[in-house]
């Protein structure tokens, strides 16, 4: 058992603030897919996180995403379609062109190497650096397709081998970063002819990672590795049921609380300011001269919540909604 703060439960809320660069960047190669198979009957497409503000004639619709996702989770809601429809250009965490790039990856591997010639179990405890060999070994032939062996692995930092970690992990219960939100509504944007652009750069977000201080980094390894037993896999499942649900409740209350009173510094850093960076670029869409409406898709947990983008426009006077025709009315 790891001696740490973490659990695989608790590493569960990381999965919804991370962008979609962290793990389209960690996939630097091929990954297997133990994809499990789909249900054959039909199922009801997921209950969007999608909110509408307004000011004046102008409205940003914000769609929450999940970063890694089943076949079976299409066709989208036709709340989301129409929103799509009615935008007449797409913003996500970062430019598709950037999060699509092939040197995403090379570019996301230099900056996770290690520079001063340890390998990665020297800023491990024992027990960490004994799970991380204990999971190197079960998962042998993954890793061997990835063209990464545990030696290699010694070679990066802590926060990017907990992404390779839990990148491989999602894949066993079916969850493919091609499938992704944030994929999927770029590459059909592209199609549509539809502008895009992005909130941050990839530069920015690699720097939140290489700016975790050496015991969040630890923290955030100690939490991949716990999450791949059984307990993990259900706690992907119970996020990713959660996301499909559109359940607020669960995904805030539930996870991102908890995070936010878990890990207080990693929380503010990945979240919080880069919410309260957002909203101004947010409110130069709504207010801006010119017309047409936006579609927004980020990460879930930036929407909900005391410090969501949401209640952040709503407290600058905006006026929003969600738009959800199949939420039950309470």
């Amino acid at each position: 058992m790891l001696k740490a703060r973490l659990t695989g439960r608790r590493v569960v809320p990381f999965l919804l603030a991370l962008s979609a660069f962290a793990f389209g960047g960690a996939a630097i190669a091929e990954q297997p897919q133990q994809v499990e198979a789909e249900a054959s009957a039909e199922v009801e497409p997921p209950v969007p996180l999608l909110w509408k503000a307004t000011a004046g004639d102008r409205s940003l619709y914000l769609l929450g995403s999940f970063h890694l996702l089943k076949q079976g989770d299409y066709p989208l809601s036709a709340d989301v379609d129409a929103a799509f429809e009615d935008a007449a250009a797409v913003v996500f965490e970062i430019p598709p062109k950037e999060l699509q790039s092939p040197d995403l990856g090379v570019k996301m591997g230099q900056a996770a190497m290690r520079t001063d010639g340890t390998p990665l179990d020297s800023v491990l405890p024992e027990e960490t650096a004994a799970a991380l060999a204990a999971w190197a070994e079960e998962n042998a032939a993954s890793l061997q397709q990835m063209q990464l062996s545990p030696q290699v692995l010694q070679m990066f930092q802590p926060w990017f081998v907990s992404l390779m970690v839990t990148m491989t992990e999602m894949g066993k219960y079916g969850l493919d970063p091609e499938l992704g939100l944030d994929n999927h509504m770029a590459n059909r944007a592209a199609e549509a002819g539809k502008p895009t652009s992005g909130l941050e750069t990839a530069d920015q977000q690699i720097a939140l990672f290489t700016g975790m201080s050496p015991e969040e980094q630890v923290q955030f390894l100690q939490s991949a590795l716990e999450a791949t037993g059984e307990e993990g896999k259900l706690e992907i499942a119970r996020l990713h049921e959660a996301w499909r649900n559109g359940d607020v409740r669960v995904i805030w209350d539930e996870m991102g609380v908890e995070m936010r009173d878990e890990f207080p510094a990693v929380y503010q850093r990945i979240n919080v300011d880069r919410n309260d960076a957002w909203v101004p670029q947010l409110e130069r869409m709504l207010d801006g001269e010119g017309s047409g409406n936006t579609l927004v898709v980020v990460g879930a947990l930036h929407l909900v919540g005391e410090d969501g983008v949401v209640e952040k426009l709503e407290g600058r006077g905006y006026e929003v909604e969600r738009i959800c025709s199949a939420c039950v009315e309470e």
